[in-house]
């Protein structure tokens, strides 16, 4: 996780420089599972870098975006929430201070190996997706 003060183009496109150069470097191909956000787009990587450059993070990633309504973007709002209960309960002076609470808060989630119960299944969704779902008529 990585705190940032805003959410633009630019801090998007050099969040996944960061994932494509430093944290994956050996990757051939790296999957990203992602919302909607006008930000998060390949189009991003080319504001913030010349054409080659952008071209060249680009065709490392295959990105997949959440539905609108999907139970991985739910599943990650769940994770922020729980963040914020735990983590971000109080006033905290500082981004630097900030990052250290959100790092220490992410490696013990990790160590711990948190997961979400879902339990949204897929008779539930057809139920209250119906209206998502096209009809066949015969």
């Amino acid at each position: 996780m990585k705190v940032t003060e805003r959410r633009t183009k630019m801090d998007w496109a050099g969040c996944v420089r960061e994932l494509v150069d430093e944290l994956y470097p050996l990757s051939k191909r790296i999957v990203l599972v992602m919302d909607n956000l006008n930000t998060h787009t390949p189009a991003s990587l080319y504001e913030a870098f010349p054409p080659d450059e952008a071209k060249r993070i680009a065709d490392r990633l295959e990105i997949h975006y959440t539905p609108k309504h999907g139970s991985w973007l739910d599943m990650a709002e769940i994770e922020l929430g729980i963040l914020g209960r735990q983590c971000l309960d109080r006033r905290i002076d500082n981004a630097e201070q900030l990052k250290q609470e959100v790092a220490a808060w992410e490696a013990e989630r990790n160590a711990a190996k948190a997961k979400v119960d879902w339990q949204f299944t897929t008779d539930d969704a057809r139920i209250r997706l119906k209206k998502l779902y096209p009809s066949i008529e015969m």
